[in-house]
């Protein structure tokens, strides 16, 4: 199976460096827009049997382009939603920053660590990576865009493929509309074949303005 997870365009909470994970969440800004616009031509030639959705809107503007071209019909997905901030929920200081990436890195030694009245590592994992599956299973052999979020592709993607590692995924960030390829089966594993930080369409639909935390790698 090919698997394409692809970051949601930029939104309000992305330009203001807020943590926001509440369902449904914003919409994409302008500049969101324009990089959901550009996905389409980016994935040309590009074999797609289905698309996927969290339940967060700033996913289905993200895919209703590609979508409305291929003809596909995007199915909605919960799991697939942003890693829930809990506490830290629209907070944009460095101590709740820190907590919130510092608590997923944690999670590569201890999953049953929780962000602070949000969610463990354990209970992320067990609904993404569910979702992961029943993909796989509609869809053997085949090739599934999934539109999700920063945080939550950063998570998943590097954790469950075996040429990845914590290093990596301290290092690695995924600006929005960034996409992160694997190759595999649940049962088999994954393996990483593409990991795209900057928007599809190129450098310049990025805002290098934006703090957008859940995007940036660790330490910048």
């Amino acid at each position: 199976m090919r698997l394409l997870l692809i970051r949601h365009g930029q939104t309000i909470d992305n330009v203001r460096g807020a943590l926001g994970t509440a369902v449904p969440g914003p919409g994409l800004t302008a500049l969101g827009r324009t990089q959901a616009s550009a996905v389409p031509a980016v994935l040309t030639g590009e074999r797609i049997d289905a698309i996927a959705v969290s339940s967060m809107q700033r996913t289905h503007e993200t895919a209703a382009p590609l979508a409305a071209e291929r003809g596909l019909v995007p199915t909605e997905h919960p799991g697939l939603r942003e890693i829930t901030a809990g506490d830290l929920e629209q907070r944009t200081d460095h101590e709740a920053v820190s907590t919130y990436l510092g608590t997923l890195m944690g999670w590569w030694t201890d999953l049953s660590g929780r962000l602070p009245g949000g969610e463990s590592g354990e209970e992320f994992f067990a609904r993404y990576d569910g979702v992961i599956r029943e993909l796989a299973a509609a869809h053997p052999g085949g090739t599934v865009v999934v539109f999700s979020h920063g945080a939550a592709i950063r998570t998943w993607a590097s954790w469950s493929s075996s040429n990845l590692d914590a290093a990596f995924s301290r290092s690695h960030g995924l600006e929005n509309t960034g996409i992160v390829v694997l190759e595999g089966s649940p049962g088999e594993g994954w393996v990483a074949t593409t990991w795209q930080g900057e928007p599809l369409g190129g450098e310049a639909l990025d805002d290098a303005t934006a703090p957008d935390p859940t995007g940036e790698p660790l330490g910048h």
